[in-house]
């Protein structure tokens, strides 16, 4: 049996982890997108996380090993990936929330035939629509497929901007969004609406 590769650099904290995914190359089938923004989750020690409680049956993929695909679905709708990163036993994540598409833009535009080329991606359903990236995709190796992930090399830091995530009621304020700095594809940020 064929070794699998090696996604190393995928192993650490999640607030490590993160910059890292920028401007990496996700794949499926002939679409492939370019990370524009990402956003850290760590586990027990964030209350923000789906692990933060601890592990259940939709979450379990989060726990290791590195290298993988962790999907949930939201809102009774959409489905977003993550690309888990801590050792087996240890639950984290980096969530991908935009990117450019940059190989099988006519099956993007299909994908989603009323958005702008910069919209095609630019927010974690989307890019889960666009990559055609579903429930069942969960526990994907992103070392061979068939979604699969290309490292690309660091981007500078003076090219990354970070600040809070999108939409949490929990750690609202955390600076655990990473995104490549005006990039027309990342996404608009939003804080959490408040409970009626």
């Amino acid at each position: 049996m064929p070794r699998r590769p090696d996604l190393g650099v995928l192993r650490g904290a999640p607030l490590e982890v993160a910059p890292r995914l920028l401007g990496a190359v996700l794949t499926h089938g002939d679409v492939a997108l370019r990370v524009t923004e990402v956003e850290a989750y760590d586990g027990a020690h964030d209350p923000g996380s789906h692990a933060h409680r601890g592990r259940t049956r939709r979450n379990e993929v989060m726990f290791g090993p590195p290298g993988y695909l962790y999907c949930y679905f939201t809102y009774g709708m959409h489905v977003c990936c993550n690309v888990v990163c801590r050792d087996e036993g240890v639950a984290g994540a980096v969530l991908l929330r935009a990117g450019e598409v940059i190989e099988g833009i006519e099956t993007a535009r299909a994908r989603r035939p009323k958005s702008s080329d910069r919209d095609l991606a630019r927010g974690p359903a989307r890019l889960c629509r666009v990559m055609d990236i579903a429930l069942d995709d969960d526990g994907n190796d992103l070392a061979v497929g068939p979604i699969t992930l290309r490292l690309a090399d660091p981007v500078a830091p003076e090219a990354i901007r970070s600040g809070p995530r999108v939409g949490l009621r929990a750690a609202p304020d955390w600076p655990w969004r990473f995104w490549l700095t005006d990039d027309p594809t990342v996404s608009a940020y939003r804080p959490a609406k408040p409970r009626p």
